[in-house]
């Protein structure tokens, strides 16, 4: 593809966009009723604002998810601190929910506009932001052109590009040149990560490390924590964390082969996609499970064979119950998913090899002696319940995944350096305003 055929490419992607801009409403409705959009805002998705810009410069920061907000947060407050205004945009409802009374005055929360042109013209049109920054992976062709077409800076922190995204991006190496040449700085999480980046033409890319190393643990309700831990009691608990299908299936056959050594085993399973619920549910009382499911409010007594965390936003809540965590999407899925949340609780970890979206962290983590990787499922039941029986080999790895945290930590402290030749001239331009 030459760069001509990219921005044909692009400008085709522009069309569509302006085509099917009328028929999102549907689409939306029907996120809506599945808990994925707040339909009280649900105009914000269209770039509508619901609150008023202020005076002076303004900052807009966006991170897709729960994760993702959490570790962004340091550095909205460091923007804070500069008295410069900044406007956070997410794409979930949990994460509005968590980024509620978190957030400084300052900063305002909306949903992300649809990566479509008007829509991303009327927030840009109202915000007037001086900087874009994003998180991670948060790549929006609309988004990006329109931010590059009005000449706002826009840096990505805490970036990270997948094997699979890589391999896509790599395949239309000129439409992703197109796009990168738009993006000012990308932060890169590895060394890895900031070669692709370059591969695909982004300039200049920094190596920071991880945010989230840095962040506060993922939020959760104390009442609700210690209602459930009397339920629980003393009982031998471990958790099959962020599972996609196949993989309940594997953590509840792994709890009927337990069960026989330790009668009073509890397995707690939170899916990836909670609204796969009934059919969990269904599949583990066909196997003569006794399930109790988190959204229907039950209570967990001493039948209770499995916990379902069927509901949004928990996480943090699930991981506190668990003196272990295996965590999903990498057995019978791939790719992995982040060993960071675990390891700030204090669980130990076991993790199949398929982690390649987390590949450092994990290596990290395996190198301390802090995770395990698991072959199967007959190794995944052998290492729960070696761990389970032996408290000082479990506690041996979680004060290892401490330890390796504390060596990854600094990445905030790294990604502020790098902010500050973006946001030096906006403190000069508050001072000139007098804002």
């Amino acid at each position: 593809m030459s760069d001509y055929s990219a921005r044909i490419t692009l400008n085709a992607y522009r069309m569509v966009g302006k085509v099917i801009y009328p028929f999102m409403g549907p689409f939306l409705r029907m996120r809506a009723r599945r808990g994925k959009e707040d339909v009280t805002r649900r105009y914000e998705r269209y770039g509508y604002p619901s609150i008023e810009r202020p005076e002076g410069p303004m900052i807009w920061f966006h991170a897709a998810s729960v994760g993702e907000t959490m570790a962004i947060i340091p550095l909205i407050e460091h923007v804070d601190r500069q008295r410069i205004n900044t406007v956070l945009t997410t794409g979930t409802v949990t994460s509005a929910e968590v980024v509620r009374g978190r957030l400084p005055k300052s900063t305002f929360h909306q949903y992300v506009p649809l990566d479509l042109e008007r829509a991303v013209g009327r927030f840009l049109d109202h915000w007037k932001p001086d900087l874009a920054i994003f998180t991670e992976s948060e790549i929006w062709p609309a988004t990006i052109l329109e931010l590059g077409s009005r000449r706002i800076p826009q840096v990505l922190v805490n970036a990270r590009m997948s094997d699979r995204s890589f391999a896509r991006w790599s395949s239309a190496i000129k439409l992703a040149e197109v796009l990168f040449d738009n993006i000012s700085h990308v932060v890169a999480q590895s060394e890895v990560d900031a070669e692709r980046f370059r591969h695909l033409g982004a300039r200049p890319v920094s190596v920071c490390g991880n945010l989230k190393v840095d962040s506060d643990s993922l939020p959760y309700s104390q009442a609700d924590l210690a209602h459930l831990q009397t339920q629980i009691a003393d009982r031998p608990t471990w958790i099959a964390a962020s599972t996609h299908a196949g993989e309940e299936a594997a953590a509840m056959r792994v709890h009927a082969r337990l069960k026989e050594s330790i009668p009073n085993l509890l397995t707690i399973i939170v899916p990836r996609h909670p609204d796969r619920g009934d059919e969990i549910t269904s599949s583990g009382e066909d196997a003569g499970l006794n399930i109790v499911r988190r959204s229907t409010a039950g209570s967990i007594d001493w039948e209770t064979d499995v916990f379902l965390g069927d509901t949004i936003g928990e996480m943090g809540l699930y991981l506190r119950l668990a003196a272990i965590a295996f965590m999903g999407r990498s057995l019978v899925a791939s790719g992995g998913q982040n060993p960071l949340e675990p390891a700030m609780v204090g669980a130990a970890i076991l993790t199949g090899r398929q982690v390649h979206n987390f590949r450092d962290t994990y290596r990290t983590l395996l190198e301390a002696g802090a995770a395990r990787v698991i072959r199967d499922e007959s190794m995944l039941a052998d290492n729960v319940e070696f761990l389970l029986n032996n408290s000082p080999e479990r506690e041996s790895m979680v004060v290892a995944a401490r330890a390796a945290l504390e060596g990854m930590s600094g990445a905030v402290e790294r990604t502020e350096k790098v902010l500050e030749a973006y946001l030096f001239p906006l403190t000069i331009k508050r001072d000139l305003e007098g804002t």
